[in-house]
């Protein structure tokens, strides 16, 4: 079974949607009939409307070769008797409307214009026609395409093949190459725009393939560009126009130059990274490209673009076209939004609502439902974390992440003792010292805090610096301190207050 390519399949139902019959979408797209009924739904051949002019051919006519007075099937044409009247038309370019309506004003003829139109076709060389080639004015015309880069090792040994986009200006036939992971949207946008920057213009249109990443929906008449990339070109200035599905002739240049391309600058070489191949491909157009003489135009690449194309191109706008993705994410119980596999901090009061985030190549921006930014980080990998500290809650703060002096600042609050001893033992012991102020700031949770600041009192006149020396003395019982007997007290009444209640108890002389 013959399989398709996607554009080609595209075109089949384009086409049959528009009215065409399979005949004739068979052969102007060069592939069987049968391939056309197939991928229609219908294993059978089509039966065109009435007046196509693709009604199969029935008796003599349908074969020039088959002598008309000879036993043949089927039924013989009225437009046999003026053969000779109809091959004259014919050889002197007359239309088969023409040669119809010359028929019946002329010679009586009874027949429709379809047999007719059909007995023309049978007579009318078909000798295949030569290909016509177009050249562009300078600065009329670019040509988009993309072809397969070298290969990447990176330094574990993972080999990855990028895409290899090359844009050539039709007239001077200067190129711009870019390596990309992926045909994104985006990465496409961004790589015409650097190749913009590198011509120092614009051309009045662009030439590409249908691509997914610039073409929405495959049409032959009336394709559907992705919204993106049709305000790109509003932004530039220019107009992008998809060539006809499975019709590569049609941007035969950059067909040639991805070729060109692949095997000159990018064939049998490694590279360790994707910057590195991109810096190889800009000195290779520099060095290599531009100095050639083409084959076809018979000029030195760069000096034609400098000298007669580059003047000619539509100067560029003032900024960049700011390119940029958006919708909502749900926020998860780690905080965290997930974007193409990647995650996210949001503030941590968000969590489990939902977010509008905007992300482009390099940033990714979240807001809130009042579209207020709340968040901003830089594009994380497939599997990449980015987190912003502001949004980690304070009880999920591991003491490490806070630090030594944070540490050392909340044993200050516990007690002078507790601050003094922190401090000694951490410069005593250093490193070390960080594990003993994790456990210290434990005993909290444990004891109360004057039992420690007592505790840290003793240590520190001892000089004792370990953890397990301090809790040795927080077992020790405190020392009693004496009561002190109050002479005066205002809750308590003077003893001459009672003396004169009861006189004879306190008589001072009996």
């Amino acid at each position: 079974m013959n399989h398709l390519c996607v554009n080609t399949c595209e075109a089949i139902k384009a086409l049959s949607s528009k009215g065409w019959s399979r005949r004739r979408i068979a052969r102007e797209l060069g592939i069987d009939r049968e391939t056309v009924g197939r991928h229609l739904g219908r294993a059978n051949p089509a039966i065109p409307a009435p007046g196509s002019g693709d009604l199969p051919a029935q008796g003599p006519e349908a074969n020039p070769a088959i002598p008309p007075t000879g036993s043949v099937a089927g039924r013989r044409s009225q437009c046999e008797a003026f053969r000779a009247v109809i091959g004259v038309g014919i050889e002197q370019g007359l239309s088969a409307q023409r040669i119809y309506q010359d028929l019946v004003s002329d010679h009586a003829f009874a027949g429709n214009y379809t047999a007719v139109k059909r007995f023309v076709r049978r007579l009318r060389p078909t000798a295949e026609l030569p290909f016509r080639r177009w050249e562009s004015e300078p600065g009329e015309e670019a040509q988009i395409d993309f072809g397969q880069g070298a290969w990447v090792i990176d330094g574990s040994g993972r080999r990855r093949r990028p895409h290899l986009l090359r844009v050539i200006l039709s007239h001077s036939r200067k190129g711009y190459s870019e390596a990309m992971w992926r045909q994104t949207t985006e990465q496409f946008i961004r790589g015409l725009e650097n190749a913009f920057r590198s011509f120092g213009g614009v051309p009045a249109k662009l030439v590409v393939d249908n691509l997914r990443a610039a073409v929405k929906r495959v049409d032959w008449c009336e394709p559907e560009l992705n919204p993106k990339v049709r305000d790109f070109c509003a932004h530039y200035g220019t107009v992008m126009l998809p060539t006809r599905p499975a019709m590569p002739r049609h941007k035969g240049k950059v067909e040639a130059g991805v070729k060109y391309g692949q095997n000159n600058a990018l064939k049998g070489r490694e590279f360790a990274s994707l910057a590195a191949q991109n810096l190889h491909l800009a000195d290779w157009e520099r060095t290599v490209a531009d100095t050639r003489l083409h084959g076809t135009t018979r000029r030195q690449v760069g000096q034609q673009f400098r000298d007669v194309e580059q003047p000619r191109l539509q100067p560029l706008p003032a900024g960049l076209f700011p390119v940029f993705s958006e919708g909502r994410r749900s926020v998860h119980r780690d905080g965290h939004i997930e974007l193409e596999k990647a995650y996210y901090s949001v503030p941590p009061e968000y969590m489990g609502l939902e977010v509008w985030v905007r992300w482009e190549a390099r940033l990714v921006r979240i807001f809130d439902d009042r579209m207020k930014p709340i968040a901003l980080h830089a594009r994380a990998d497939p599997g990449g974390f980015r987190t912003d500290d502001a949004h980690i809650h304070s009880h999920k703060r591991a003491w490490l992440e806070r630090g030594v002096d944070w540490m050392l600042g909340r044993a200050a609050i516990m007690g002078g003792a507790c601050g003094a001893w922190t401090q000694a033992m951490y410069a005593v012991r250093g490193v070390e010292g960080i594990r003993v102020l994790q456990g210290f700031l434990g005993l909290a949770d444990k004891h109360p805090v004057g039992v420690i600041e007592v505790a840290a009192q003793r240590a520190l006149d001892q000089g004792a610096w370990r953890l397990r020396e301090l809790k040795v003395l927080l077992a020790q019982p405190s020392p009693q301190l004496p009561l002190g007997f109050l002479e005066v007290h205002p809750l308590i009444r003077n003893l001459d207050d009672y003396a004169e209640l009861t006189p004879d108890c306190f008589d001072q002389n009996p």
